[in-house]
């Protein structure tokens, strides 16, 4: 087989110097796929995550990003009061909150 006969089998081999978008396809469809498969679901636990801190309120049961649970007993602007134990209170940043817990966890 011949030079000239791979270059019409293939096209791209020939090495031309124009492209345009096609040099870029490859990287676009790249930022595409990555968009879809980490940055979108990672949005989407946010908002979830940023939703059930907004609902939380006195009385409700959380668990701490630390694996501590506890009791909101007062919601500031910017932090909670938890119950952890009986006359033991701690004040916990609102992005430290991990997760509600329902009664059916408890």
């Amino acid at each position: 087989m011949t030079i000239s006969e791979i270059s019409i089998l293939f096209p791209l081999a020939q090495g031309t110097g124009g492209g345009g978008l096609g040099q870029f396809l490859p990287i676009i469809l790249l930022f595409v796929g990555m968009w879809f498969l980490i940055i979108a679901p990672q949005r989407k636990r946010q908002k979830a995550h940023d939703k059930m801190l907004s609902e939380l309120q006195t009385g409700d049961e959380i668990i701490t990003s630390g694996g501590v649970y506890g009791t909101i007993t007062n919601v500031k602007e910017d932090r909670f009061v938890v119950r952890i134990a009986d006359n033991t209170k701690i004040e916990l940043g609102k992005g430290f909150v991990a997760n509600k817990v329902t009664p059916s966890e408890a």
